[in-house]
């Protein structure tokens, strides 16, 4: 199933609060990957998760809603076995294979939700937050590259990564550990599925931010 403009612009709220003022403009993204390796020039993009959040009158953040991808890999990517076997990605079952997407289905679905929410938000760019944000930002613009793609929404090279974030918050940097000690359940079970990772960076991501908030409140002006 594909989505256009139309299907997405249904399914969110008419009004909103704006998040443009909070972040200089840009639109924080909540983004993980799943690939078929560390290389992000030869190895394979498999799944895609991005979690899309709110903000209230008070300033706090929330998740919002999650879309996500499964991706039959490139022509020629790259799968290594031992990545392989840490996601636990069998890019052959019959079952993913049914319902994973050319690449560019997947990044052009993407970009056309975030290019709604910026335009919703009164922002001018996305900015992708992950944990190890690099490694996933270096990822979606290989596939930007390999793609042609003219319209990228996300800023190229800035990100907000949890990974400092947390460091800051609870001197942790592994995300199982920072979710437990933001308070979050950590099931290891469900770990480097993209879905399951982007929600809850998300939630760690909105609970750093709105401790902080809570804090020093930041004044919409």
């Amino acid at each position: 199933m594909t989505l256009d403009e139309k299907q997405i612009s249904q399914t969110e709220p008419s009004a909103i609060i704006p998040i443009a003022k909070r972040f200089r403009g840009f639109l924080p993204v909540v983004i993980d990957l799943e690939t078929g390796g560390f290389n992000h020039k030869t190895d394979a993009l498999l799944e895609v998760a991005a979690s899309i959040l709110r903000i209230d009158e008070k300033g706090m953040l929330s998740r919002q809603k999650t879309y996500s991808w499964h991706i039959t890999p490139f022509k020629g990517g790259n799968l290594d076995p031992k990545s392989l076997e840490v996601n636990g990605i069998d890019p052959n079952l019959p079952f993913r294979q049914a319902i994973a997407v050319d690449e560019q289905v997947a990044i052009n679905e993407l970009f056309k939700i975030v290019r709604a929410e910026i335009k919703l938000n009164k922002c001018t760019r996305a900015i992708l937050v992950g944990h190890n944000a690099n490694f996933d930002l270096n990822f979606l613009n290989a596939a930007v590259d390999r793609l042609g793609q003219k319209r990228n929404p996300f800023h190229p090279f800035s990100t907000f990564d949890t990974v400092s974030l947390s460091a800051l918050a609870y001197g942790q940097t592994v995300l199982a550990r920072a979710c437990q000690a933001a308070g979050f359940e950590w099931d290891s079970t469900e770990a480097h599925s993209a879905v399951y990772d982007t929600e809850k960076t998300a939630d760690l991501f909105c609970k750093i931010m709105n401790d902080w908030q809570e804090c020093r409140p930041f004044v919409q002006q």
